[in-house]
């Protein structure tokens, strides 16, 4: 499940993500912007969220804003401060109205009611997954190389030599398996989709690692993988939510 957190406020952010990852467990993914800007741009380029917990107010205006401008039809869940918009909020999707400071049994009551409206869909794509695979239904539309820009032209990326992306605002930084780095203007959600999954891992918000560069991997802290990938003396880190997959991805 892939769940995006629209709130301005760091501490109320760190609340969500905690009961979000007691409730759900690490079958999650979460996103999170504090800006009407930052909200737009997750959307747009990427819908495949299945749930969105917003507060009202963020830092450059209302998320109202945000859903007038994507037009989205994912259900939310408002967490805010503010009785006087509850109105508007139904109108744009809403299915629960939490007020601060709430409960983990008020979010919880909204997270059942999610579950009890919107479950089956997520089931349903499981299954037609599930067939494909079964099927031996193959996607051959991943990308297979890509045109990166340089100063002296224009060269030509084989994505079976990526060995990390990094998201840097609205563009990535790509390293290769011989540690040259690559800039592309595209954003990681956009990247994600283009590339076949068997390949390559979204481990955190802002990194994907490809199977094939990976030199080694050690225990780092709570649930979380250190990766060591060719090409970058840096590490890689997982997410407490993404681990359990990631684990599971790495045997297939």
């Amino acid at each position: 499940m892939r769940i995006l957190i629209l709130e301005d406020e760091i501490p109320a952010n760190k609340k969500l993500v905690a009961y979000l990852t007691d409730y759900f467990g690490d079958s999650i993914f979460l996103e999170s912007a504090r800006t009407v800007k930052d909200g737009i741009k997750l959307l747009n380029n990427d819908s495949g969220y299945d749930l969105i917990l917003s507060d009202i107010k963020l830092l450059d205006g209302t998320a109202f804003e945000i859903f007038q401008e994507v037009g989205t039809k994912i259900p939310i869940i408002f967490c805010t401060a503010y009785d006087e918009h509850l109105l508007q909020a139904f109108q744009m999707n809403g299915i629960a109205y939490i007020l601060k400071p709430y409960q983990r049994k008020d979010l919880e009551a909204a997270l059942k009611k999610f579950q009890i409206l919107f479950e089956p869909k997520t089931l349903d794509r499981d299954i037609f997954q599930k067939l494909k695979e079964v099927l031996g239904t193959k996607d051959e539309n991943y990308k297979k190389r890509f045109a990166i820009k340089k100063r002296d032209g224009i060269k030509l990326l084989d994505a079976s030599q990526i060995s990390l992306i990094q998201a840097n605002g609205d563009f990535c930084k790509i390293v290769d398996s011989q540690g040259h780095l690559h800039s592309i203007s595209k954003s990681i959600g956009i990247l994600v989709d283009e590339l076949d999954p068997k390949h390559f891992f979204k481990i955190n918000r802002s990194q994907i690692v490809g199977i094939e560069h990976i030199e080694k991997i050690s225990p780092y802290s709570k649930n979380r993988l250190a990766i060591s990938l060719m090409g970058t003396k840096e590490h890689a880190i997982t997410s407490t939510s993404t681990t359990k997959e990631f684990r599971k991805w790495l045997e297939n």
